[in-house]
This record gives C-alpha cells, structure tokens and sequence, in this order.
C-alpha cells in the first residue's frame, strides 16, 4: 500500500526528456543574425527590381555570365559530379558507411521506407521529371553526343542522356551534400544548416564571417529558386489545365494558380512533415504508379519494353563516358556564347540546377533520415531514386518518340512550341485513358511542386532561425513571401523574366559549388577522425536523459556530465 505520510517537498516529480539531437553547436552573434535575416530579402528586391526596370540589360549580363560560366568551368562541374559519386562509393563500401547510423548506434528511422522514399523523391525531382520526361528525349532524339555514334537507335540517345541527367549521378549530387548535413546535425549536435556543418575546416578567426556568407548564399539560392520554380509550375499547370479543359493560359489564371498551390502549401506546412507533407507525398507516389503504369498498358507497350530494355543497356554501357565528357574541341577556342556548347544546354545546365537545389533538397533530406546508416542513406538516396528515375523517363520518353514517329513529329512540334506541353501531348495520344491521364499529370505538377515548396521552407527555415527551432506559423509566411515573389515574376514579368532571374539563380551555383566541396571535405575528415570521444560526443548529443547536459567549453569541446554538475564557469551553448 502506498505511503500516505510522504512530504509533497519529498516527491520526486519525472523530468520529461530532452529534445534530440541536443545542441552543441555555436549561435550567430547579434550583427551576423541581422545580416542573415535582412539581407536576403533586401538582395531579392533589389534583383527584382533591376530584372524589372530593365529586363533587356541584365538578362544580357547573365547571358554573358553563362557563357563565362559554360566556357571556363564546364570541367569543373563534370570533376564535381565525379566526386559526388566517389564520395557516394566509398560511403556504401567503405567500414563507416555501415558503422556510423544517423543520430547515434540507437536511432530508430522517423518513417516507413514508402513515406521515406515518397518524400526523398518529392522534394528531389518530382516536378523536374514531369517537365523534362518527355522534353528532353524529344529535344535529343535526332543528335546526342556519346550515344549516336555507339547505337543503331539514333532517338534512343535522348533517353540515355534523361537517364544520365535526371538518375544517379544527380541524386548522388544531393546526397553527398545531405550527408554532410544530416551527420553534422544528428551526430553532432549542430544546427542543420551549411555554415556549421562547413566552417570548423577553416581557421577559427575566419569562421565567423564566413558562416555569414555561407548562409547567405544558402539563403538566397533556396528563396530564387524556389520562387522561379513556383512560377514555372504555375505554367506547366495551366498548360495541363489547358489540355483538357481549354481554358487559354493568361496573367489571371497564373495568380489564381499560384494562390491555390501556396494554399495548399502554406496548410501542408502547417501541419508538418508527419501530417502534411508525408500523406501529399504518399499521394503523390500513388498517382505516380498509376500514370507510368496505365501509359505503359495502354500505350506501346512492346515498344516500351523493347525500348527500355535497349535503353538501359546503353546507359549502363555509356556512363562512364558520359560522365567524363567535357565535348573538349570546344574549348579551342573562347565561347561567343553558351548556346554554342551542347553542354551549355544540357549537363552543365542541370548540373548548376542540382547545386543551386542543394541547400532545400539535401537540408531536407537530412532532416527526415535519421536513424539509418550512411550505408543505408546513400543507397536509398541514390539506388532507389534512380530507378524509379529511369523506369518513369523510359515509359513515357518511349511513348513520346513512338506517338512521335506515329504523328508525323506531332509531338516535336508541341514541344518546341511550348516545353512545357511535352508530356500532356503525348498522353492526349495513349488511347483510353489519355484524358483521364491528362488530369492526373496535373495534378501531379501541382502536388510535387507542393511538397518540393513545403520542403524548401523547412529547410529556409533552419537557416534562417537557427540554432532555434521555427514554428509552424513562421513556415507558413515563408510560403507566402515565396510566392508573392513568384507572382511578382510571373504576372509583372512574364515568363521571360522568370527566366532571366532562374537563369541567374543557376549561375550563383558556381560559387556555391565551392562552399560545398568545401563542406565534404570537412565530413569527410570528421568522418576519417572519428574515434572514441567522438563516439561517445554521438551518444551524448542523441540521449534523452533529462538528468544528463552537455557541457561545452570555450574551445567547442563537450562532455555529458549529470544535471547540476557543471563546474563553475561553464555554460551551455
């Protein structure tokens, strides 16, 4: 029987547990803060208001940056893509791609694999694959360098090249940089933002400043592409809307569009990752299926199989040299202009569009990935992705060059006209169903870009709040700044301007690819020096224990000690 005669004084009252990771890392000072907080919207205005006043002059500016850009770095880009894979291979093969797990040797993975997978992908290529699974084999389908001069199949060739854009070597682009996010902030207890998870490689009287400008760019690239990409989606969905209902594509109809998927949006942020955006992603898996699967049993069937099964084999037996070409005689001489290199098109294109993505795609990636391995990340990251990648482009990339061949270059036409149109011509072509497709492509653009805006504000929201937690009405004004922006571009501008300002936002990639290889060789020696004490670091930052603080020193060092045993002296950071 209980002991009625105990003092209240005397009771023991359970401590809740803590919030893990617990942090350890360092808060900007007050003047690196208001530069973080008020610098990018100012920069945007500003950029805004230049693109604006003059559209014509500073759309001639970037178009010189580019070719700048294309004619002195495109090697640059193809040895960083190379060294994402590399890091990628040694992660899955190497000891600690299996002994280090995400959030401590205890962690248990957030989510199921399928919602795991369903917001990876979501927030990584959703709305890229839908603009460009049709597009981009139709665009290549007459001359692709590499392919053509190795496959009989000539129109082949642009899908090779789709697999190779959209597949492995991009996802492992993303996930090299989500790697070095996602140990910095679940193993070691730093915020999940760029600049801590890079500066510690450089000396300590340089950190400060530059973590400031590490954010800023982090910032920057995430607000302007997120932004364009709205407007861009708000395009591509009316182009959808247009295909099956005939509504004209107009200034109105994209603000109403842009007011309904920020809507959507803003509510999905509300409720959160659990709530939110994981049952939108989920749903957007589903439709997915079923838009590859009926294209595939009511299209050309044989001629998909056939193709793919070619398709893939060239792939396979071409990545290597994909990967390394640099289209060299190019170089001889100085570029007039970026339009004249292939790559200036294509890889160096994509790849600038994967970096500048970097910071919201692999920040939330690393966000909702604790509890697996390194090994575990990576393959999921990479493997999984890249197959759903290029099962999709096959399917319907197949039935585009076939419809194509079948209309007289039908659909070449409704892609040079608009590139957007590519893949609801094609399915206006699958006999049956092509109507009810129609609607469920549209859909599909609304909600991937909903989860790809949804995970772009909570990951701006750790950079921008950090070491704080953001709440959920503060993501909900991210969403509508981004898309005031958006419409800003859009109805004031027109799709010209959007352009220009996108084009720019895949320029600042150049720059940013410094920070980020900066920011891999940092994890990787973290990695290389990991011993005991760092070890025992990750099981402190990730124990629950209310009894248990950290105590960090002036130094950065930290070591777990029992609730009221820190020496005089000695606070948390």
């Amino acid at each position: 029987m209980a002991n009625r005669n105990v003092e209240p004084d005397k009771i023991t009252r359970q401590k809740e547990p803590v919030t893990i990771p617990r942090f350890t890392g360092s808060d900007l000072p007050p003047l690196g803060r208001l530069v973080i907080q008020f610098t990018p919207p100012i920069a945007i205005i500003a950029l805004i208001v230049m693109v604006l006043s003059k559209p014509d002059g500073v759309a001639a500016v970037i178009f010189d940056m580019r070719t700048y850009v294309t004619g002195g770095f495109t090697w640059l880009f193809i040895l960083y893509s190379l060294f994402a894979v590399a890091v990628c291979a040694w992660l899955v093969f190497s000891k600690i791609g299996k002994q280090v797990r995400l959030g401590g040797p205890g962690a248990k993975p957030e989510y199921s694999n399928f919602a795991w997978y369903s917001m990876l992908f979501a927030c990584g290529q959703g709305i890229g694959l839908i603009f460009w699974s049709v597009a981009q084999p139709i665009m290549l389908r007459d001359a692709s360098p590499v392919i053509q001069s190795l496959e009989g199949n000539v129109a082949g060739g642009g899908l090779v090249w789709a697999y190779f854009h959209w597949g492995f070597t991009a996802w492992a682009m993303y996930c090299v940089v989500a790697v070095c996010l996602a140990y910095s902030h679940h193993n070691l207890g730093k915020s999940l933002t760029f600049r801590e998870a890079t500066v510690d490689i450089l000396p300590r009287w340089a950190q400060g400043g530059a973590g400031v400008v590490v954010e800023l760019l982090a910032i920057m690239a995430t607000i302007l592409g997120l932004s364009t990409s709205f407007a861009f989606a708000a395009m591509q969905f009316t182009a959808g809307l247009t295909s099956f209902t005939g509504l004209a594509s107009s200034p109105t109809i994209w603000l109403f569009v842009i007011v309904g998927l920020g809507t959507a949006a803003a509510i999905s942020a509300f409720f959160g990752i659990s709530r939110g955006m994981r049952l939108i992603s989920e749903t957007n898996s589903i439709l997915s299926v079923v838009l590859v699967v009926a294209a595939f049993i009511f299209g050309p069937t044989l001629f998909i199989i056939s193709n793919i099964t070619q398709t893939f084999g060239s792939y396979f037996t071409n990545f290597i040299p994909m990967s390394f070409w640099t289209d060299a005689p190019s170089t001889a001489e100085p570029l007039a202009s970026w339009q004249q290199s292939w790559n200036g098109w294509w890889t160096v294109f994509i790849w600038c569009w994967v970096i500048a993505f970097s910071p919201f795609v692999a920040g939330f990636i690393a966000r909702i990935s604790r509890g697996r391995t390194l090994r575990e990340f990576v393959i999921g990251v990479t493997v999984i992705p890249s197959l759903i990648v290029m099962v999709w482009i096959g399917v319907l990339g197949s039935a585009a060059i076939y419809y194509d061949d079948r209309s007289g270059r039908g659909i070449s036409a409704a892609v040079n006209d608009n590139v957007a149109s590519g893949l609801f011509a094609m399915l206006e072509s699958i006999p049956i169903v092509g109507s009810l497709l129609l609607v469920v492509a549209t859909v599909l653009v609304a909600t991937y870009y909903v989860t790809s805006l949804d995970a772009g504000t909570y990951a701006l929201a750790d950079f921008v709040s950090a070491p704080k937690r953001a709440g959920a009405w503060f993501r909900v004004v991210l969403v509508i700044s981004i898309g005031a922006v958006a419409t800003i571009l859009l109805t004031l501008g027109g799709s010209g301007v959007v352009d220009t300002v996108q084009t720019g936002t895949i320029i600042g990639a150049f720059p940013f690819s410094i920070v980020i290889l900066l920011m891999i060789i940092n994890t990787i020696r973290r990695l290389l020096n990991r011993d005991r004490s760092t070890k025992q670091l990750e099981r402190a930052v990730n124990n629950p224990d209310p009894d248990v603080e950290l105590r960090v020193s002036g130094e950065g060092d930290v070591q777990a000690v029992p609730s009221g045993g820190m020496e005089p002296g000695v606070g948390l950071r």
